[in-house]
């Protein structure tokens, strides 16, 4: 039986539920589960905390495991990172009080503060930089104002808490952060479970990202129609009852759907209509 870590709480559990519910897994009902069998599947759930999960696959106790990139990286684990899984993206930079570090080489002789201190630590050293780094839980913007710091470390994403703070972020991102599917490093060969697994969460990726579209079109515009939605390999064709006309299906990319739609329509293509994907395999 497959042993998967999920994400007991926070921005991580959410999402990674309702994928796993996506991908066909029995998720638990209640908060307090910390174990769910999925037998039809041959799968074994613990929910446990994101930061420590990568330890614990890591051990080889667990076979795989759903946390952020950045714990597992902060984690020092001997895990890696398999499927990154396109939620609870972050963005992880320097920030400090305005005009007093312009790069992050005036990080030298400086103390940073961060609740992830074994990132922050490796990044520092991986750039030459020598620099204290102070381990904080909770909200790390007070730091500076009362002393600890002069320089923080944390998750950015609009950018609003850092300027009521008074600070400003400095130089380039220290990491992109999203979800990911992790296992143990070293491991030779993934087993078939696993990579079943693994290709039910590709297809919700691919469900969530496109949508199937279908048009009707005259048979003199369809190698036009065809390069605006050539699909993953060939769109299906298929002749109409009227003389002249063929109908088209193709997947084309969510984000570009709407626009697609109104090059068919201006290229004389009718009742263009696009529905959800709910579940692929490629």
């Amino acid at each position: 039986m497959l042993r998967i870590a999920v994400p007991n709480k926070g921005s991580l559990s959410g999402p990674a539920g309702e994928m796993l519910h996506e991908a066909g897994y029995q998720q638990r009902k209640a908060s307090k589960e910390l174990v769910l069998v999925d037998p039809e599947n041959e799968v074994e759930f613990f929910y446990l905390r994101p930061r420590d999960i990568a330890i614990y696959v890591s051990s080889g106790r667990l076979d795989i495991g759903i946390t952020g990139r950045d714990l597992l990286l902060d984690s020092g684990a001997r895990a890696e990172e398999l499927l990154p899984l396109g939620f609870a993206r972050s963005t992880f930079r320097f920030a400090a009080k305005p005009g007093t570090i312009s790069s992050p080489a005036d990080l030298n002789g400086l103390t940073v503060a961060t609740s992830y201190e074994g990132l922050v630590a490796k990044h520092l050293a991986d750039k030459g930089i020598d620099a204290s780094v102070v381990h904080l839980d909770g909200a790390v913007e007070t730091a500076i104002e009362l002393g600890v710091a002069q320089v923080i470390a944390d998750v950015v994403e609009t950018g609003t808490s850092l300027r009521n703070a008074g600070l400003e972020v400095v130089g380039e991102p220290i990491l992109e952060s999203e979800a990911v599917v992790v296992r143990r490093s070293g491991t030779e060969e993934q087993s078939p479970k696993v990579q079943q697994f693994l290709r039910r969460l590709q297809g919700v990726l691919v469900a969530r990202s496109y949508v199937m579209m279908d048009y009707d079109i005259r048979a003199e515009h369809l190698e036009e129609a065809v390069a605006l939605t050539p699909g993953l390999e060939s769109p299906t064709i298929s002749p109409l009852h009227d003389q002249g006309w063929v109908a088209v299906r193709s997947m084309v990319r969510t984000t570009d759907a709407q626009r697609i739609m109104d090059d068919l329509y201006d290229l004389g293509a009718r009742a263009i209509l696009t529905t959800g994907i709910h579940a692929c395999r490629l």
